[in-house]
């Protein structure tokens, strides 16, 4: 048995790259309220990613990845299916070089789902894509704040437009993401109607950081998530025990940590072994940093900037973050999103830490009444 690797408090060193998200179009269909990337063009000029960019980023993808090892290729934007030409023709030619190689490679991609043609189901089933579909909640709720740019919503096509994925999905996966504001807090009603749709899995993020201020969680709605998600906990626990799958993204994926006993320094691979791509060729921490100088990272001609790197994961540790480091969930919470945290601070760390608490309850419970949970297939993997 291997012995795991705890904290040391030391920051990584230039991890070698394992995961890229391709902004393969700087534009978008939608004018949401609260969105990071400022309806698409991240505070620039709308623009699509050229067919040179995305090459050189497959090719920096694979340079290094060894035959067995496993690397991500991801695409998002603005809305990434204005750019549908471009995302096949990237798709197609990372496998084939992952195929030359011996390399495994995972294809993903985020989309507001207005602009998903039938024929697309077919292209995401062949290369297994993890689809992300963003909804904000069920019919009007969602178009209060995911509206086309003329104010006209867009939940009913979504709808429309998914079903196609959604009945065909085998090596696909089909998930729906909520962004969770002021304004659509019931989530249990929320998660049932996604789970009647059949998503394969639906998970809640609160907005915590808005270029426009808009849309931002407080404290007060904060206290009402937190109520939420324990009453969907609470309806994930009996439905288990009762044998049934309850997909509540949120919940599987803490509990999963939690059973294997993961424990991280940084919440996520961002700017260590992922980064994004901006339509130009930029590197950044992330897809939420594009064109942004809080995370640039270097270029895709030039390479990444080791020492912003390094700089980045010594100060984004979370044993040298305050107040990260007295705190008892730091090791599951790992600082919090560092995008947020860099743009707006730390508003949800009583709602994170009520949430963990929680699942950590849950899962002893779950220990108890239905231990094979956490044996066979029945654990999300």
């Amino acid at each position: 048995m291997t012995a795991k690797t705890f904290i040391d408090g030391q920051p990584l060193s230039q991890p070698p790259l394992k995961a890229l998200s391709l902004a393969v179009a700087q534009k978008c269909n939608l004018g949401c309220t609260y969105c990071y990337a400022q309806e698409g063009s991240f505070g620039g000029f709308a623009k699509n990613m050229s067919w040179e960019v995305a090459k050189a980023a497959v090719e920096r993808l694979l340079e290094e990845a060894q035959p067995e090892e496993r690397v991500n290729l991801s695409f998002l934007g603005g809305e990434p299916l204005v750019n549908r030409q471009l995302i096949h023709a990237t798709t197609q030619l990372a496998f084939d070089l992952s195929q030359k190689k011996g390399v495994k490679i995972g294809f993903s991609i985020t989309t507001n789902g207005t602009l998903l043609e039938p024929e697309d189901a077919d292209f995401f089933e062949r290369y297994g894509f993890a689809v992300t579909v963003s909804l904000d909640g069920v019919g009007e709720v969602h178009d209060r704040t995911r509206s086309f740019k003329s104010g006209k919503g867009s939940y009913e096509r979504v709808i429309a437009n998914i079903k196609p994925l959604l009945s065909q999905q085998r090596q696909m996966q089909v998930s729906a993401r909520v962004t969770v504001t002021p304004k659509n807090l019931y989530l249990r009603e929320t998660l049932e109607h996604f789970i009647g749709l059949g998503f394969h899995s639906i998970g809640f993020s609160p907005m915590l950081s808005s270029p426009t201020g808009r849309e931002q969680m407080e404290t007060e709605a904060l206290q009402v998530m937190l109520a939420q998600m324990i009453d969907c906990g609470q309806e994930f626990e009996r439905q288990t025990v009762a044998g049934n799958r309850y997909p509540f993204a949120n919940i599987t994926s803490a509990i999963q940590q939690i059973h294997r006993g993961t424990h991280r320094p940084y919440p996520c691979g961002a700017g260590a072994g992922y980064m994004g791509v901006s339509a130009e060729g930029n590197l950044s921490a992330c897809h939420r940093f594009v064109d942004d100088e809080a995370g640039f990272m270097g270029s895709l001609k030039n390479g990444i900037d080791r020492e912003k790197q390094d700089r980045w994961l010594a100060e984004r540790q979370v044993d040298r973050q305050e107040p990260c480091n007295s705190c008892w969930a730091r090791y599951l919470c790992s600082g919090g999103c560092h995008y947020e945290v860099i743009h707006r601070g730390r508003p949800a760390c009583d709602y994170i830490r009520g949430w963990l608490h929680f699942c950590l309850q849950t899962y002893v419970s779950l220990l108890e009444k239905s231990p094979d949970y956490f044996t066979g297939d029945r654990i999300p993997i």
